[in-house]
């Protein structure tokens, strides 16, 4: 007579399936939090060049009222740390209408509109308004600004970004590298 054979699983082979099973979606949750951490990165990123490119305009746009009046760029040497004055005072004329300011106010408060718009939007966000000829130094953005009267203006804006582990994201100088540095234009 012939043995009989048992059919089914072994407690071995269930076993192996159930460490497979874990194993594959303690792999997909790491890969949806890696996804939502980019995610939110580049929700950031936007955000940084969104402000940039209105202030560039706001910078243009004032350019002519600030060369007929004969004063200097009010928006160059503009230096926002949103740790250091996390509650912007607004400017006392807030010009919202049409010819309701001299341009001297007018960047006053486009000032003050990028610092509301960096302390909200970005974690622990700084915004910087410079002349430099060469924001990527080593390949990598940087807050430093050479500052030559020959340079075009460049808006950087960033925030105090971190790494997966936590720890903050740091530059080889020890800071926080600007997300986006954006050349202004002819300004003078």
């Amino acid at each position: 007579m012939r043995p009989v054979c048992a059919t089914g699983f072994s407690l071995v082979e269930v076993l192996i399936a159930i460490v497979v099973l874990a194993l594959g979606i303690v792999g997909g949750a790491a890969m949806q939090l890696t996804a939502l951490q980019t995610r939110h990165q580049s929700l950031l990123l936007s955000q940084a060049m969104h402000m940039a490119a209105g202030m560039a305009d706001s910078m243009r746009a004032n350019a002519p009222a600030m060369r007929a009046a004969g004063g200097a760029n009010p928006y160059l040497g503009w230096r926002y740390d949103a740790l250091a004055d996390p509650d912007p005072a607004p400017p006392s004329p807030l010009c919202l209408g049409a010819g309701a300011c001299a341009s001297a106010e007018l960047a006053e408060f486009d000032l003050y509109e990028l610092k509301r718009q960096v302390s909200e939007a970005l974690p622990a966000g700084r915004a910087v308004i410079c002349r430099d000829s060469n924001p990527f130094q080593g390949g990598h953005l940087r807050w430093q600004c050479q500052g030559d009267a020959a340079a075009p203006v460049v808006i950087k804006v960033g925030w105090r970004a971190k790494n997966p582990d936590g720890r903050p994201l740091l530059d080889d100088d020890g800071d926080f590298a600007p997300g986006v540095a954006l050349p202004v234009g002819a300004l003078q």
